[in-house]
């Protein structure tokens, strides 16, 4: 399956990345999908696309993200919301009239699969630890950055990996956050799980040994 931009931004950028998360996706066929770190809605709308096509229906996409910036978010890596093209900030200023990391924005994205989506604004290490893991099968964890961020985003999905459901995390190897790095091991060597790292480090997949 081909992934697509959506003329906004991703973090997928790089060639075959996005086509290679969503392999992995397809491989465990999820039914409730959630991601940590929306964004502009791209790759939302792509495993939306694809669970659709494998489920009908029958499925349930969660994002969450802080979908603004802010004094108080002021300590969390926000990727670059602006857009180098132009042609996409007029599109966005004057004909959608949006901003593309609003939660507005990314739900009009979403629109064609509206019954199936629950978006979540605000900071994962006060919203996650609210949301219901028992039924949640696949993460996939790109939001803050920062060691006791990332630490406090997988701590909050272990129910996932225990119920045999998978944790893919973004960005593992990323030389200005190291703290990703550091959070991914010691949370798999304290846990006992498996962690495969993927796609030249770039990816850890977390699941039960």
């Amino acid at each position: 399956m081909k992934y697509k931009k959506y003329f906004r931004k991703t973090s997928l950028k790089q060639k075959g990345d996005g086509e290679f998360f969503l392999e992995q996706i397809k491989r465990k066929n999820p039914k409730v999908f959630l991601e940590v770190g929306v964004f502009h809605g791209v790759t939302a709308r792509n495993v939306c696309e694809l669970l659709f096509n494998i489920h009908n229906d029958d499925f349930k996409y969660i994002g969450l993200d802080l979908f603004e910036k802010s004094e108080e978010n002021k300590s969390e890596i926000i990727p670059n919301t602006n857009f180098s093209n132009p042609l996409k900030q007029i599109y966005f200023k004057y004909i959608k009239r949006q901003d593309p990391y609003s939660i507005e924005a990314v739900r009009d994205l979403l629109k064609k699969f509206k019954k199936n989506i629950h978006l979540i604004k605000g900071n994962s290490n006060l919203v996650l630890k609210k949301i219901d893991m028992s039924k949640v099968d696949y993460v996939f964890l790109d939001g803050g950055h920062d060691y006791k961020t990332v630490k406090n985003d997988l701590n909050c999905c272990s129910e996932v990996v225990k119920n045999d459901g998978t944790i893919l995390c973004d960005d593992y190897n990323l030389s200005y956050a190291p703290g990703v790095k550091k959070a991914i091991d010691e949370y798999v060597n304290d846990n006992g799980y498996g962690c495969e790292i993927i796609r030249n480090s770039r990816f850890a997949k977390i699941e039960k040994k």
